[in-house]
């Protein structure tokens, strides 16, 4: 078997689209040797230096992002960063195709299907890990930039660096071939010197099923 690549991945389990590309991951180790790690990021965060620029129902999103955000980096640091991925897919399967509320309660049964304390709910409304949690963020955005969002990948590149970028922004999440021929373009043009962004307008919302 073929050494697997280790694949990074910035989330808030906030953004839907950073959850259909967290999906479309999922797939992409299933038929290429890549291995997802993951991390936190946050577009409260990220967006605190502009929140008197944003509107009203942007700025209650981002208000209430940071307790999803501070319950996975509890979490992580409480019992391991392996427990990421897990928590991140029942968090964010209650968040999106399910499209509960991101409260307390919801959380907390994120928690429990994940195999994980109740108790870690607490950290949404405590300040606790809040330089773990910037730092995790940073060390994600710091190889993009801050005109971007979620997610973040990186991956190793041929001579040494880290090749790393925003996205893809895709709906619905590929399979299979598709998965791996996505997979395989968006490196080709991330690797290239240069090369900096490939955009369209969406005319589509998230499609989880």
């Amino acid at each position: 078997m073929p050494e697997k690549t280790p694949a990074d991945f910035w989330f808030d389990p906030l953004c839907p689209w950073a959850w259909m590309t967290s999906r479309w991951m999922l797939e992409v180790e299933k038929v290429r040797p890549v291995e997802v790690r993951w991390h936190v990021m946050s577009l409260s965060v990220l967006n605190e230096p502009k929140m008197d620029e944003l509107p009203e129902r942007y700025r209650e999103m981002l208000h209430a992002g940071w307790g999803p955000v501070r319950v996975c980096i509890a979490a992580e640091q409480e019992h391991g960063s392996e427990v990421l991925g897990r928590l991140y897919t029942e968090l964010g399967n209650r968040f999106h195709p399910q499209g509960r509320e991101q409260n307390r309660e919801t959380i907390a049964e994120a928690l429990v299907a994940a195999g994980l304390p109740e108790k870690l709910a607490d950290a949404a409304d405590s300040d606790a890990y809040d330089a773990e949690l910037r730092a995790s963020h940073k060390a994600g955005i710091d190889l993009v930039g801050q005109d971007v969002g979620t997610p973040v990948i990186a991956v190793p590149g041929a001579d040494g660096e880290q090749i790393a970028f925003f996205g893809p922004v895709v709906t619905p999440a590929p399979k299979g071939e598709a998965a791996a021929r996505l997979w395989d373009g968006t490196l080709l043009v991330a690797a290239t010197p240069g090369f900096y962004e490939i955009k369209r307008t969406r005319d589509a919302e998230p499609q989880f099923d």
